[in-house]
């Protein structure tokens, strides 16, 4: 009897076993893990020609594990990761000209770190790629505030020369086949670089590679010391409000706090020496900015804590406009400057009705001023007195919260939706949208408070007109 229990009891524990080692298989089946995958080729150009970094990685990757694989891994050193302003990644379908590209998701990994630190992101590829299938993806990231000032101090007259630092290979989880990586400078002038053969130099590029078989998490650093003479032009915080009004008008007015990033100016500035040398003096510092406006602004300003400043150039059309401003003093490292931009808009360019009855605004969310990066932008919406349920919709992840304003003949204020957002740059520059109701009944609010103002204004002077309030006839 004894035995046939302990038989039956180990059948049911074998049975669990089966059982569990199914739903475990049929739950990875849809995974893999990173040895399965292999990098065949991997291409790498960086283009260091402005103080925001571009990088541009092209892989193909095979699987050689036993069962599908559902995403890709990268990874990036903790310096990178931490200035890490956006990325994204696309499947290549088709060869150069022909070559389409399908958006993919990305997001950070489950699996937290990587040797020494390295931050793992997740692509999620379209299709689950089968064992020995292969698939080409295209990644593209900036960096911001990658680039270091060395010499940290420069004269009037001293080039602006910087620093670099890398890996001459690419920090992968994956084995590589083969790779190369591709430095692209914005002049000529590369005071040194690290070598690691093969490599070569040839007038704006640096070429690291080929490399052959090389094992995951492959890092050899390099540092590249080159000039770079473009405005180093970073905004430290922007605060944009954009007021709507149902009767016909968008106003826009933003606050910069703008400065130099570069290598710090010491000593005296000659503005002699700068206007009559302007190839030679202060060649890393920028006296004017240009910035994109919408198509068809009107009633547009830019101030500072003086007053009014008028060099500016306004070129306006219904494509597009941009206005052209010049500080009141050039900015040189370190010089920093706060002005303030205003303009207006017709509000059919900017407000729409969806197909639900909803009211929204389709407004750009980043800075207009070219090739600016900004370390927190906070976008503010003030919407019209009565306006309900408002929800918003961005691109990308932002910290979002409520507010109330008041102005004149507010009773119970206007809502406001607060957008802000750290590390912002031009590729931020997208659109997005503000849905919220809004009942015609409430345009008729401040007319009717103006109205029952002026005639209970009447009555009170007519009233006072008749009354006899003497003493005595």
């Amino acid at each position: 009897m004894e035995f046939f229990v302990a038989r039956s009891r180990l059948t049911l524990i074998f049975s669990l076993f089966f059982f569990l080692s199914l739903c475990f298989r049929s739950s990875s089946s849809l995974s893999s893990s990173p040895t399965d995958l292999k990098i065949l080729t991997a291409e790498r150009r960086i283009d260091l020609a402005s103080h925001i970094i571009r990088v541009v990685l092209t892989l193909k990757v095979q699987n050689d594990g036993a069962s599908p694989a559902s995403d890709v891994l990268l990874a990036f050193p903790p310096a990178q990761a931490k200035h890490l302003a956006l990325i994204h990644a696309a499947e290549v379908a088709g060869k150069k000209r022909k070559k389409t590209l399908h958006p993919l998701d990305v997001k950070t990994s489950s699996n937290a770190e990587g040797p020494n630190g390295a931050k793992l992101y997740s692509i999620s590829l379209r299709n689950p790629l089968s064992t020995g299938g292969s698939v080409s993806l295209e990644v593209s990231y900036v960096l911001t505030q990658s680039l270091e000032p060395f010499p940290v101090e420069i004269s009037q007259s001293e080039p602006q020369l910087v620093l670099y630092r890398d890996s001459a290979l690419i920090l992968s989880p994956y084995e590589i086949k083969q790779q190369t990586t591709v430095i692209r400078t914005p002049s000529t002038k590369v005071e040194s670089f690290t070598r690691v053969e093969p490599s070569t130099h040839l007038r704006t590029e640096l070429k690291y590679g080929p490399y052959e078989d090389q094992p995951a998490f492959s890092y050899t650093p390099i540092v590249v010391h080159f000039e770079n003479n473009n405005p180093f032009a970073v905004v430290e915080e922007l605060v944009r409000e954009i007021e709507i009004s149902h009767w016909g008008n968008l106003q826009v007015t933003e606050h910069y706090t703008l400065v130099h990033n570069g290598a710090r100016h010491k000593g005296g500035f000659s503005r002699v020496e700068y206007q009559s040398r302007p190839t030679y003096s202060g060649v890393a510092s920028f006296k004017s900015l240009l910035v994109k406006l919408p198509p068809r602004v009107h009633s547009v300003y830019y101030r500072d804590n003086i007053g009014n400043i008028s060099t500016s150039h306004l070129r306006t059309g219904y494509s597009k406009s941009e206005m052209e401003i010049e500080p009141r003093y050039p900015l040189l490292g370190g010089w920093k400057a706060t002005f303030v931009i205003g303009y207006g808009l017709p509000l059919e360019d900017v407000l729409f009705e969806s197909a639900d009855g909803k009211r929204y605004l389709n407004f750009s969310f980043g800075c207009p001023i070219a090739e600016t990066l900004v370390n927190k932008i906070t976008n503010k919406v003030v919407l019209p007195e009565g306006s309900k349920n408002p929800s918003v919709a961005v691109p990308f992840s932002v910290e979002q919260r409520a507010e109330t304003s008041y102005s004149y003949l507010d009773i119970v204020g206007r809502p406001v939706v607060v957008l802000e957002k750290e590390n912002v740059v031009p590729e931020h520059n997208s659109l997005f949208q503000v849905y919220y109701d809004f009942h015609p009944m409430f345009m008729l609010a401040e007319p009717l408070m103006l109205i029952s103002v002026f005639f209970f204004l009447f009555v009170a002077a007519l009233a006072y007109i008749h009354m006899d309030i003497s003493i005595r006839k």
